[in-house]
């Protein structure tokens, strides 16, 4: 590729609508344009690392046995209403209408579209097991577009299904998956690790993601440094900082417009962890109290692991129609006939204080089990740096992170609901076992720039690099530069993708460019190499310069890029 004919429109000034580095770098290097919030053009160049991404990505699968296939992007309603998740993906699934007043979405997940492929074509044991996978748009309306690619409105997955006889069949598709996953993340250049995992939306019993550390991370991941425990934040558990309280007497106290924790501890001089916060959700149409220690916050994701159903908090209105007081002065003492949670933290703990049911009231000395009935104890609370490893005892140490990719074991969630089943060997009908594996292909790339960037630009790891190298002549006008440039440009092309800038730019200007967009060797011809008869091969990374003559400077540099591309230095 000859730059002059290339669409690389990079840019010198930082853009005011980026909020990360990736962000940033992505549209100054020319990698994507924004059409509208959350949807993103991909230029030549961006789109050149998408297909590196997808090619190393299926390599690795159709390595592991899966086949390929490309299902739509367009679904009818009726398959998602089979499965439930019709009404409980909400507003962050697309919705629409075709002519016909017929209901529609794009799709953002292709679980029901694969289970119905499988009941109408998998009959019998022995058509399992099978792994499929695809490379496809999705579609997430999604509120606050962030970070660019990171978080978008539209974008390109690669997602699996594991088909299994039954849960030892998916273990071993599940562990597959995890070793593949692990290859691509390798072979992109990426420094991952795994953490446990909420299943959210997809259900299932298991799953885990494959994350990059990095401050762009939208997701918060809670880590022991003693024992190798990882967790999201949406499901990590921890061993709370004990506290101590004396029981007693319940009692009503006066605390005149006094709310929040910090409020009333301090009002009481009391430590906030004796407090215990009660909070009012609506599940369904069922009212239920979550109760959490004073100084811990309620984690949605493991309330809506317990639940199992949609739920949101409680109005004012509700909250004085049930409780009779404000929210501030609510608590589950003298309330009859809702379900009570209760955080693990609380168990066993006596002398608390928690709203009254009376404006400008609490009670203190309030004891769990006597003073009103606990329906369940649960995990409800979101883990805190500096928490104990529920493994080790180990300081825990939290850290945003991207996600890359996230594994689930599906098992029959999907199959029961949706009839997929196979006869086995006696003719007993049975739910085909499912599990789903995702890898979102721009966090790749993005992933790749946040972890490799610095002051210049990208610098990307050799195998997503949209071109091997960039051979940049520095006078257009000298003859003999423009020749040993085009020489180099033809043979090196045989073997390599080469970019040639044959821009008639400053030398300086051709340099940042080619540091902007990170490719990651350099192969300059200029004047002064050329009266001593080499030119340079300079590596982005590490900036190493080595030379090589000009007379035999096609092959040698062939194998010095063969080399560099196969982990060794271009020396």
């Amino acid at each position: 590729m000859r730059w002059s004919e290339a669409f690389i429109p990079t840019t010198k000034e930082d853009p005011s609508v980026a909020d990360s580095r990736s962000h940033k770098l992505c549209l100054k290097a020319g990698l994507i344009r924004p059409l509208s919030a959350g949807i993103f053009s991909f230029l030549p160049l961006g789109w050149r690392v998408m297909r590196r991404v997808e090619n190393i990505i299926r390599e690795e699968m159709d390595c592991m046995g899966g086949q390929e296939f490309f299902l739509p992007a367009l679904s009818h309603s009726s398959i998602w209403v089979e499965s439930g998740r019709w009404e409980d993906y909400g507003e962050d699934m697309f919705r629409l209408r075709d002519r016909k007043n017929r209901a529609l979405c794009l799709v953002p997940t292709h679980e029901e579209i694969v289970a119905d492929l499988v009941r109408n074509h998998i009959r019998s044991y022995r058509d399992l097991p099978q792994v499929w996978y695809q490379i496809q748009t999705k579609f997430r309306d999604e509120p606050r577009p962030r970070s660019g690619l990171l978080r978008s409105r539209e974008f390109i997955m690669k997602d699996s299904y594991s088909l299994d006889r039954d849960a030892a069949g998916l273990d071993e598709s599940y562990a597959r998956h995890f070793r593949t996953y692990q290859r691509i993340f390798r072979r992109c250049g990426l420094d991952t690790f795994t953490v446990g995992a909420s299943s959210g939306m997809m259900g299932g019993s298991e799953s885990e993601e494959f994350m990059l550390e990095s401050d762009a991370g939208e997701d918060q991941v809670v880590r022991c440094g003693g024992c190798g425990y990882a967790a999201n934040i949406d499901v990590a558990s921890s061993v709370p900082a004990p506290v101590g309280g004396e029981d007693g007497e319940l009692r009503t106290v006066h605390t005149p417009g006094k709310r929040t924790v910090q409020e009333v501890s301090g009002f009481l001089k009391m430590d906030p962890d004796r407090l215990m916060k009660s909070l009012l959700f609506v599940a369904g149409d069922e009212p239920v109290f979550v109760l959490i220690r004073g100084d811990h916050e309620a984690n949605e994701s493991k309330l809506a692991a317990v639940l199992k159903k949609q739920f949101r908090q409680a109005t004012g209105d509700e909250v004085r129609q049930l409780a009779g007081a404000n929210v501030g002065f609510v608590g589950p003492v003298g309330v009859k006939d809702v379900k009570v949670l209760a955080d693990l933290a609380l168990e066993g703990q006596v002398g608390l204080i928690t709203g009254a049911n009376k404006d400008d009231y609490h009670y203190v000395g309030v004891h769990p089990g006597r003073d009103f009935r606990v329906t369940e104890y649960c995990d409800l609370r979101q883990v805190k740096e500096g928490d104990r490893c529920v493994r080790c005892g180990g300081e825990l140490r939290m850290s945003r992170a991207i996600e890359l990719g996230h594994i689930f074991k599906l098992g029959t969630r999907y199959s029961e609901k949706m009839g997929a089943t196979y006869l086995d060997s006696e003719g007993n009908e049975r739910p085909v076992v499912m599990g789903s594996y995702g890898i979102g292909l721009e966090r790749i790339l993005v992933a790749a720039i946040e972890q490799n960037a610095d002051e210049d630009g990208i610098v990307w790891p050799p195998p997503l690099a949209p071109f091997d190298a960039v051979i940049v002549p520095l006078n257009m006008s000298d003859p003999g530069i423009v020749e040993t440039s085009e020489r180099l440009y033809e043979g090196l092309g045989e073997s390599f993708e080469i970019l040639l800038d044959d821009r008639d730019e400053r030398a300086g200007s051709k340099f940042k460019d080619s540091d902007l967009i990170g490719i990651p060797l350099r192969i300059t011809v200029g004047e002064r190499g050329l009266k001593r008869g080499v030119v340079e091969l300079r590596e982005r990374r590490t900036g190493e310069v080595n030379e090589f003559k000009v007379d035999s400077s096609v092959e040698e540099i062939k194998k010095a890029i063969e080399g560099f591309l196969n982990g060794t230095p271009a020396g």
